[in-house]
């Protein structure tokens, strides 16, 4: 997936959890893997996404993915 196709997908997915239907749990595993991928692109994370992330991390009792980047 290139840097373009990732910022689709981020928009797309900000449109859907602005969906009060959504299903938060679809979302967070879309987010977690779309995070996934630009940590292995190396590309910088969006902070507010990735507080997002270990927001829902903690709603859904998932343990937060480690951010490689970091020193």
């Amino acid at each position: 997936m290139d840097t373009q196709e990732l910022q689709a997908a981020i928009n797309l997915l900000v449109e859907q959890m602005e969906d009060e239907s959504a299903d938060g749990h679809e979302i967070f595993m879309r987010l977690t893997e779309l995070l996934n991928s630009m940590r292995a692109m190396g590309l910088p994370l969006p902070e507010d996404l990735v507080e997002m992330e270990a927001q829902m991390a903690k709603e859904f009792a998932v343990p937060p993915a480690k951010d490689d980047t970091a020193g």
